[in-house]
């Protein structure tokens, strides 16, 4: 069995992921696997490549907040 999470901020998703994976379910969070993904070099330069330096913040990191 597939279930997917959806919702928006503060809506519980995080406390049924927790809850699911107490109840043995394995649990994936996208927005966790996206992060770690692109804290990799080579997709922050793809990143940066395809939207610009627009998206960078005062120290030259990805800006995550907007």
């Amino acid at each position: 069995m597939i279930i997917g999470l959806t919702g928006g901020i503060a809506s519980g998703k995080s406390t049924v992921s927790k809850y699911l994976a107490e109840k043995g379910f394995k649990v994936y969070d996208a927005d966790k696997i996206a992060k770690d993904i692109s804290e990799k070099k080579s997709v922050q330069e793809e990143i940066i490549l395809t939207f610009g330096n627009k998206i960078l913040d005062e120290n030259g990191n990805i800006d995550r907040k907007n």
